[in-house]
């Protein structure tokens, strides 16, 4: 009989690049949970999938020479097959690009607009690419962006907003009275302190100064934000409609789970149920933010060459020891760490011997004593009332620790179990009652309570290793018991035969050698990503001169004191350059490259004695000298020292 509904998501990740172990260990911390739901009796529905528009898509794909769908449609598949290999049970995998939530993302930004909640302004502050993100000056931390810690340049562009303060109150109100709502409770903490209390600014919604995005379908100009377009998958992806929602939606919204990163926390616990209430829905039940898996000592990064991938680990260590690893070794609240040193140390520890050598043991002693049959004779003792409250006693637990989502703790209470096993063998020393006759029905018994206890282990293992829960029942003759199954101990079969020769379920493995493969497989990566040769270009080249006509042309170091952009074009900017003691004004097509506020305080090389001319209605005085590249790119000219305004160029 069904629980009922769960459905729940995971944040959608980003197709700027292959993800790492830490993008990766979100999807396989929710696919735990999914499939313990779903084990659990829920109707589970478990979405996940890619958020693929934006600015930095924009420029990468543009610097491998391809279009913005072709680049997002390669790393999406990438993304997707790293989920699959790492046996991610999605019940659906979104992509933003695809045309019915592109299309109601186009609903949901008209509804507010014509509500009331949008309206258009302009924005100006600190923009950061990567995270897509303005700041105001008093927001950055050091000069950098807040978020990521990278650098931010002045912005300025016209843009709709979303009024969040209209919102506000009623958000505040319902985290307060549904204590629930963030977890852990340190984010909700910060959320309210650092954001909620002190007065919500309103909220980018669009931007004009790049195309990779969802149209504003009233604004030609304009392009849907990314964190409206990206927010919105959650609902689009079970079937809203604006007009009016299908079936699927009505049974599965509202969310039981969004298991996102920390560092979106933000988005996901203030703009997203704002979104929500300005749209009349209802707000998800749940949301954690997970804390971030470190890689030795802090962040991975590319840079530092300390990145890890999912498919990288897997190659060393089996898809389930991944899993288990990054599951096991993630605290509920703190950041977690992950070395090759600590997974050689689980691999051999707990996976190797905790839980491998027990399985191998028990059947190859069934196989020894008993010829691989297993039957329960009944002759006890004391030490096995202890080892059947200790299995009978681990679903509840390892129920517990699951409704508060510490997974890391669930397994360990599994493995509690898998310990207590061979501290039974080591109680019972079946190798000294094969030696007497007449205690072979003691013996029986022991060996059936110990498959009995590795039956109920690898039942309960299942949802965090389902390929290793899958073997072992697997060796054992049986099946995965469901966990109405677990109230009973005795239920495998008297009489059943466990397989002859059992499957080493993980071998072990030497630090050294494991250190030596890695350290060569990272040597090999440098050489594969190290900086191609400089890129050149031939033009066809123009009719000679002589020196004399070149010596005609006057040219002149200037500093840009004032610019701003010409009206009704959209790729003029209009420079006032101080050169020497006086101040000409020059009109470039240099828009789509440089805004006019980060073209102010620039040292460029100016062709001064050029006739006036007039553009767009605007007269100009001279040429700004750039570089162009073979994609149409601009660059200005600078000098390579500084030079004084009017420093002759010869």
């Amino acid at each position: 009989m069904s629980k009922g509904k769960y459905y729940m998501t995971t944040a959608i990740a980003y197709t700027s690049g292959k993800p790492h172990i830490g993008n990766t260990y979100e999807a396989i911390l929710a696919d735990a949970i999914a499939r313990y739901k779903r084990k659990d009796g829920y109707d589970v529905f478990f979405q996940t999938g890619t958020d693929e528009h934006g600015q930095k898509i924009e420029i990468k794909a543009a610097e491998k020479g391809i279009t913005p769908k072709e680049f997002v449609d390669e790393t999406a598949g990438v993304i997707k097959n790293i989920w699959d290999l790492m046996d991610v049970s999605y019940d659906k995998f979104i992509r933003t690009t695809d045309a019915d939530h592109e299309k109601q993302v186009q609903k949901i930004f008209k509804k507010f607009y014509d509500q009331g909640d949008i309206y258009k302004g302009a924005y100006e502050g600190m923009y950061c690419t990567p995270c897509e993100s303005f700041w105001t000056t008093s927001q950055l931390v050091d000069g950098k962006c807040p978020d990521c810690g990278g650098d931010v340049k002045p912005a300025k562009e016209e843009a709709y907003f979303f009024k969040m303060s209209k919102y506000a109150d009623r958000l505040i109100e319902h985290i307060n009275t549904h204590p629930e709502f963030i977890q852990p409770v340190s984010r909700k903490n910060e959320m309210m302190n650092n954001f909620l209390l002190p007065g919500l600014q309103d909220l980018c919604v669009s931007r004009t100064s790049f195309k990779w995005g969802i149209p504003v379908d009233f604004d030609e100009n304009h392009v849907v934000y990314v964190w409206l377009d990206a927010l919105t998958n959650y609902i689009t992806g079970i079937g809203f409609d604006v007009d009016g929602s299908n079936e699927m939606y009505k049974k599965n919204w509202p969310a039981d789970l969004h298991l996102i990163g920390k560092d979106i926390i933000r988005f996901h616990t203030i703009y997203w149920p704002i979104f929500l209430m300005a749209l009349g829905e209802e707000l998800p039940k749940q949301i954690f933010g997970h804390p971030w898996l470190l890689q030795g000592d802090g962040k991975m990064s590319k840079s530092k060459g300390n990145v890890l991938y999912a498919d990288d680990l897997v190659d060393f260590f089996g898809v389930d020891a991944v899993r288990y690893f990054v599951l096991h070794e993630m605290p509920f609240e703190n950041d977690g760490v992950i070395s090759w040193e600590l997974m050689v140390e689980r691999m051999n520890s707990d996976l190797a011997n905790t839980l491998g050598n027990l399985v191998n043991r028990t059947i190859s002693m069934s196989n020894k004593y008993f010829g691989g049959v297993v039957t329960d004779k009944g002759v006890t003792d004391t030490m096995d009332e202890d080892l059947k409250a200790v299995v009978l006693g681990t679903p509840e637990k390892v129920a517990k620790k699951m409704d508060d989502l510490r997974v890391a703790d669930a397994i360990t209470e599994i493995f509690t179990l898998f310990k207590r096993c061979n501290k039974y063998i080591d109680e019972t020393e079946p190798w000294v009652l094969a030696k007497d006759e007449a205690k072979a029905d003691r013996l029986s018994t022991v060996l059936y309570n110990l498959v009995e206890s590795i039956s109920f282990g690898a039942a309960l293992l299942e949802s965090f290793m389902p390929s290793t829960a899958a073997k072992i029942v697997a060796q054992l003759n049986t099946s995965l018991r469901s966990f109405e199954e677990m109230n009973t101990f005795g239920l495998y079969p008297n009489g059943n035969k466990v397989t002859e020769k059992p499957e080493i379920l993980f071998a072990r493995l030497v630090e050294k050698e494991v250190l030596e493969k890695a350290e060569a497989m990272f040597e090999a990566r440098k050489e594969e990503t190290e900086e191609p040769a400089e890129p050149v270009i031939d033009i066809e080249a123009k009719e000679e001169i002589s020196y004399d006509d070149f010596a005609k042309m006057q040219f002149q170091v200037g500093k840009i004191i004032a610019c701003e952009e010409v009206k009704k074009s959209k790729k003029l900017l209009c420079s006032q350059v101080q050169i020497g003691s006086q101040v000409k004004q020059i009109v470039s097509g240099i828009k789509q490259h440089y805004s006019a506020e980060e073209m102010v305080g620039k040292k460029v090389m100016v062709l001064v004695n050029l006739k006036p001319a007039t553009l767009a209605g605007v007269v100009s005085e001279g040429m700004l000298l750039c570089a162009e590249d073979a994609d149409g790119n601009l660059a200005l000219v600078t000098p390579e020292k500084d030079m004084p305004a009017g420093a002759e160029i010869c």
